[in-house]
């Protein structure tokens, strides 16, 4: 790295750590993350200088954040969740659906094409869907405009929403710390070296390899007989402010300003499928044992970390979110490119016959 990339990276650091102190200070929702993410990209937007944080830096984060979530899970855990994939299996799918249906049919009002606008509206990872509405020739930048579109929306109406809604459930919970063992000693951190190794190895050969590998290694380890320690706080925030950064750094002005007013009609889509999944949360609580909360925020089309987080916050059981959520980024990831694919091509033929 240059003088003046490190030089950038530190400027990048302490906008976002400034940012993240003065969320923390007005106790708004995910401060560090938030804080971060919303302070980098005005500065990057308003001084038109460059951020920078490296691509170790941010995996890094997730790593350590994938480490913190996998201390929640413990025995029981794994036994709790049966039941509920089922149910989930099927709102999962309906609000799939309901993204593909709600996609197609704002085409008919705006100069979008449909598969373009698919590949916006469907709540999952923004590279994964660029590449994927690229492959069926659609305009791979408009996507990734609409899915950061959708991902602003989600992280700034949903935390703030759900604190409010559960505000006497979240003053009794942690903030983000998981239980772990209360102990400090080098043995108790060391066992954190098979994860990360196992995150690095993983990274690049599914969706949100870096934080699932950190994730499932840890939560293996943690119903072991291995005795982890806690996850420091103040690691914990820096981690969160290296993702958030990581995350404002991306958002530029100018490429928002490429979807121009269609920014406004993927905002309101956004909106609606937030508060549909906020229903189908709401059901999935009803017919199943879950919490409101931990239902709603499992079923949130938002990042996987960033509602595992809100869980922490609010009093949801963040296990059970984490574990959820995975399951729905692997559907989607892997599951609706390969069918939209199937259906638009066959649309396409039946046009030419």
């Amino acid at each position: 790295m240059s003088y003046q990339q490190t030089g950038r990276l530190a400027e990048t650091a302490a906008v976002a750590s400034v940012g993240g102190g003065l969320f923390y200070l007005a106790n708004l929702p995910l401060p560090w993350v938030l804080g971060a993410l919303t302070f980098v990209m005005l500065w990057q937007g308003f001084t038109h200088r460059k951020s920078v944080m490296p691509p170790a830096v941010k995996n890094g984060g997730f790593m350590i954040l994938g480490m913190s979530f996998g201390l929640y899970f413990t025995a029981e855990t794994f036994q709790t969740i049966i039941p509920y994939f089922l149910p989930f299996l099927i709102l999962t799918c309906i609000l799939i659906l309901f993204c593909i249906f709600l996609g197609i049919i704002v085409t008919r009002w705006i100069k979008v094409d449909q598969i373009t606008s698919v590949f916006s509206s469907i709540p999952g990872g923004l590279s994964e869907m660029a590449i994927a509405s690229e492959a069926l020739n659609a305009k791979p930048a408009l996507v990734v405009i609409f899915q950061t579109m959708r991902l602003l929306t989600v992280l700034f109406m949903l935390p703030a929403a759900m604190t409010f809604i559960f505000a006497d459930q979240a003053q009794g919970a942690s903030t983000v710390m998981p239980a772990g063992d209360a102990s400090s000693d080098l043995l108790g951190y060391l066992w954190f070296i098979i994860p990360a190794g196992f995150a690095l190895l993983i990274r690049d050969k599914i969706p949100a390899g870096i934080i699932i590998g950190a994730l499932g290694a840890t939560a293996l380890l943690n119903v072991s007989p291995a005795e982890l320690s806690a996850i420091p706080s103040p690691v914990l925030a820096a981690a969160q402010i290296a993702v958030g950064a990581s995350l404002g750094k991306n958002i530029l002005f100018r490429e928002l300003r490429i979807g121009g007013k269609y920014c406004f009609v993927y905002l309101g889509l956004s909106i609606v499928i937030v508060a549909v999944s906020a229903g189908l949360g709401v059901l999935l609580a009803n017919v199943t044992s879950l919490s409101y909360m931990t239902a709603i925020l499992s079923l949130a089309p938002g990042g996987l970390f960033e509602m595992v987080l809100t869980a922490s916050e609010v009093g949801g059981n963040p296990a059970i979110v984490s574990a959820l959520q995975l399951m729905r980024i692997l559907l989607i990831v892997t599951c609706v490119p390969p069918l939209l694919a199937w259906y638009f091509n066959r649309k396409a033929r039946s046009r030419v016959a």
